[in-house]
């Protein structure tokens, strides 16, 4: 993978909210599904930033690690 920053997220046309997110417009993170170099992640809050492109088995591993709450910070 050699893209690992899209500048302006805006681009790309179907983003998908992440199913944890509220409605009340707080953190919001959105995925985009079908992008050919990896998953790239934006904060629903600033639409024209950057995302970050993770590899698929990178965010698949993210995800099944917050779904268990076994995040450490």
């Amino acid at each position: 993978m050699t893209d690992r920053t899209i500048l302006n997220s805006a681009e790309l046309q179907g983003w998908r909210k992440s199913s944890y997110s509220n409605s009340e417009g707080g953190s919001c993170v959105e995925v985009f599904d079908g992008y050919p170099s990896g998953v790239p992640v934006r904060d629903s809050k600033e639409p024209f930033g950057p995302a970050l492109v993770f590899s698929a088995a990178s965010w698949s591993a993210f995800v099944v690690t917050a779904k268990a709450g076994d995040l450490r910070f």
